[in-house]
C-alpha cells in the first residue's frame, strides 16, 4: 500500500517556490535575449506572396459548396492551372529547404541562436536542480492518479512505495518547462509566449519549403467534389414554408 507523506513547509518555502519563481524568470529573460540575437532583416516578399495564395485556396476549398459550379471551375483553374496558375511549381524551381538554409547565412545563424537560446538557460537550470534540489518531494497532486505516472511525477525518486501524487523536485522542474506557456501568454502577450515543446520539435528542421505546401494545397483543391448547396437550402426553405402555410 502507498505510503502517505507530510510534506515539510520548508520544503515548500526553499524549494517548490524558488524553483517556480526562477523558471518563470529564466524563461522571461530568455524571451528578451532571444529577442536582442534576433536578425533585424525583413520578410522575403516571394515568402508572403505565397503563403496568401495558400489562404485564398484553402478559403476556397473551405467554401467550394457555395458558389455556383462555373465559378467554382473557373477558380480552381486559376489556382491549379499547369501552364500558369498560381499553385503550380515547376519542378526546377521547386526549393530545398536544406540547400536554402545553407545558401543563406542570416537563416542559419538565425536557427543557431534560437536553439542556443534554448538549449544554454535549460541546461544550466538542470545543472542546479539536480545539484542543489535533487531527491525532494516537493508537492502532491490533489487527485488519485494511476500508475502509469509514477515515471513522470517521480523522477529522481526510486520509491515504489511513495503514492503516485506526489511530485518530486526533478520532476517539478519539467512541469513548468513545459505547461508554463499559459503564464508566459498573459505576461509577454499570446505572440510571444515562449513554447519550449515547439521549439525542440523544430530544433530537427531545416526552415520552410513553400514548393511543398503550394503543392499538396493544389493536390487537395483537385480533388475537391464540388456539390453547390444553395439549391438544397431553396428547397428547404420551400418545405418549411409550405409547413407554415398548412
Amino acid at each position: 500500500m502507498a505510503e502517505d507523506l507530510v510534506l515539510d513547509t520548508a520544503i515548500r518555502d526553499w524549494v517548490l517556490i524558488p524553483l517556480s519563481v526562477v523558471m518563470v524568470l529564466i524563461g522571461v529573460l530568455r524571451y528578451f535575449v532571444s529577442k536582442l540575437m534576433r536578425s533585424s532583416q525583413s520578410p522575403d516578399a516571394k515568402i508572403i506572396k505565397e503563403g496568401q495564395v495558400i489562404i485564398r485556396a484553402r478559403n476556397l476549398r473551405a467554401g467550394a459548396n457555395f458558389i455556383p459550379p462555373k465559378s467554382f471551375r473557373a477558380r480552381r483553374a486559376y489556382f491549379s492551372n499547369e501552364e500558369n496558375g498560381l499553385l503550380f511549381v515547376p519542378k526546377g524551381q521547386a526549393q530545398n529547404a536544406q540547400a536554402q538554409m545553407f545558401s543563406d547565412p542570416n537563416m542559419a545563424m538565425d536557427m543557431m541562436k534560437k536553439n542556443l537560446s534554448m538549449i544554454i538557460p535549460q541546461t544550466l537550470t538542470f545543472a542546479w536542480v539536480n545539484f542543489f534540489f535533487s531527491g525532494f518531494v516537493a508537492a502532491k497532486i490533489p487527485f488519485p492518479l494511476t500508475q502509469r505516472f509514477r515515471s513522470m511525477l517521480q523522477n529522481g525518486i526510486d520509491l515504489s512505495t511513495v503514492d503516485v501524487s506526489y511530485v518530486s523536485s526533478r520532476s517539478w522542474y519539467f512541469l513548468n518547462l513545459f505547461g508554463l506557456r499559459g503564464l508566459f501568454s498573459l505576461i509577454l502577450g499570446e505572440e510571444n509566449a515562449t513554447d519550449d515543446t515547439q521549439r525542440m520539435m523544430q530544433m530537427s528542421g531545416f526552415g520552410f519549403d513553400p514548393s511543398k505546401s503550394l503543392g499538396a494545397e493544389k493536390d487537395g483543391l483537385d480533388i475537391v467534389q464540388h456539390e453547390w448547396a444553395l439549391p438544397k437550402f431553396e428547397q428547404r426553405a420551400e418545405a418549411v414554408l409550405k409547413k407554415l402555410v398548412s
